[in-house]
């Protein structure tokens, strides 16, 4: 137990205190941390869960813990408005939006972004107005969003930009510009973040959304930071933003009975940040920086994607992004063999795969790491290959109706053979990184069609679509 993390951490504190107690709860949850009489594997699984309301805190919140804990975030991240979500990033994205406008607004928004930003763009019934990422042609990677995108969409008077920084592979826009940009026009800028949780907490890294600018941001603390899964902070400055409307979205689409682990993970992820933050993401720089050199020793500069492939501040240095077209391997063909090896990655596909790495890893898993990447990568080596930029990147959609319309409108399944041209009633997304190539209302075309039939065979999940062999589609009447 690190009792030092424990004083800087109330809800953390309220949880170990509650499992330290002899207790006999009435209330709610129903296993009464006891389930482990009824069956030993359910007891494992659930008798550690304390609830908030009655758990971390009285029924009446008497204590406020959450309230003090959320404070402290705010003050780490500078903000006057903190939320801890249990509903994942996605929840916290969904709030945000929701508190931005009235149906019928728009919004200028990266093409690129998490299907949890689609789908809040239905649920309030606001328009996007794309914005698509410049590719780099060497790597196929996309760089982030030009200053010129946000430019033309300004143009059409949007309520609110939102950011997704940094993409799935790393990169991040020139994310100053770009807020000062909409800032000019007096509008708020807010980013998903959702991969950016260790961002501004030591001088290598790129600063937090924050830092630059940005009125609110989301990030997951379940994904690059040691937290408990489905577990997500929403943070804001709100001089552009309605702080009323934030709390009031927040909590209509969160649950009302939240559990306590993922909350005391939050607060205590947040102290961890705040006490070591510096030194354990030092660490952990160190140990992807020697792996990095030893792959490009092995195989080349071409095998893993380094911050000198971008401008300054424009990549996370701790993204493990290997390009295995450069050694002409099949990046699926890896996947299953590190699998094999106990060593599973976040994400592959042909050309690319993704492996993440955070300040949790330890020495020895970073040894196991290099020496199955070592033997792996050896063996697959064949001919190099021009890499591809995936179709998650590189799909410009052909709207036919909006998003709300579509999500709303009648629906028919039809054969894949009859489904290109027709609209789309699904939001389909290879996944990770669940990044949509088509949402409801936008046309099926001849390149999505193909680009989603050849994912599945190459093994990618294909996530969302009403048919999950996709030998139908759904589409609108």
């Amino acid at each position: 137990m690190n009792e030092s993390l424990r004083a800087h951490a109330p809800l953390l504190n309220s949880y170990l205190t509650y499992l330290e107690q002899n207790k006999h709860p009435f209330t709610i949850p129903g296993h009464k941390q006891n389930a482990a009489q009824l069956d030993a594997g359910l007891g494992i699984v659930v008798d550690s869960d304390v609830p908030l309301y009655g758990g971390l805190d009285e029924i009446k919140l008497t204590k406020g813990a959450l309230k003090e804990a959320e404070a402290l975030a705010g003050q780490l991240w500078k903000a006057d408005w903190a939320r801890f979500s249990t509903g994942g990033s996605t929840h916290a994205n969904q709030a945000l939006v929701l508190a931005l406008g009235q149906p019928g607004d728009k919004v200028a928004i990266s093409r690129t972004s998490h299907r949890s930003l689609l789908s809040a763009l239905v649920l309030a019934g606001l328009e996007p107005l794309w914005l698509y990422p410049e590719i780099d042609e060497v790597t196929g990677v996309p760089l982030g969003i030009p200053i010129r995108e946000l430019e033309r969409a300004l143009t059409h008077d949007p309520i609110a930009v939102l950011l997704t920084e940094p993409g799935y592979l790393g990169t991040i826009s020139d994310v100053c510009a770009l807020i000062s940009t909409a800032h000019k026009k007096g509008i708020p800028v807010i980013i998903d973040a959702a991969w950016g949780g260790h961002f501004g907490f030591h001088p290598a890294m790129p600063k937090h959304a924050l830092q630059y600018g940005a009125d609110a941001f989301v990030t997951s603390v379940h994904k690059v930071l040691p937290g408990y899964s489905a577990s997500a902070i929403a943070v804001a400055v709100t001089d552009r933003l309605n702080r009323v409307r934030l709390d009031q979205t927040f909590d209509t689409t969160h649950t009302t009975s939240p559990a306590g682990a993922p909350l005391a993970s939050i607060d205590g992820v947040r102290a961890l940040l705040q006490t070591r933050g510096t030194e354990l993401i030092g660490a952990l720089l160190a140990r992807i920086e020697n792996l990095r050199g030893h792959l490009q020793s092995e195989f080349g500069a071409e095998i893993i994607l380094s911050p000198n492939n971008f401008a300054q501040g424009r990549f996370d240095p701790t993204k493990i992004v290997l390009r295995v077209n450069s050694i002409g391997a099949d990046g699926i063909s890896i996947e299953r063999e590190l699998i094999d090896l106990g060593l599973p990655v976040e994400m592959a596909d042909q050309d690319t795969i993704v492996v993440l790495a955070t300040i949790a890893d330890t020495h020895e898993s970073f040894s196991a790491l290099e020496d199955a990447l070592l033997l792996v990568l050896r063996r697959n080596a064949k001919t190099p290959r021009p890499g591809a930029t995936s179709l998650s990147w590189r799909i410009a959609p052909t709207i036919a109706m909006s998003m709300r319309d579509a999500y709303f409108a009648p629906s028919v399944m039809v054969p894949v053979e009859s489904a290109i041209g027709r609209a789309s009633a699904d939001l389909i997304a290879p996944y990770p990184p669940g990044v949509a190539v088509i949402a409801p209302g936008e046309v099926i075309t001849k390149e999505i069609m193909e680009g989603l039939l050849q994912g599945k065979a190459d093994g990618i999940r294909i996530a969302y679509a009403s048919d999950a062999s996709l030998k139908t589609f759904r589409v609108i009447s």
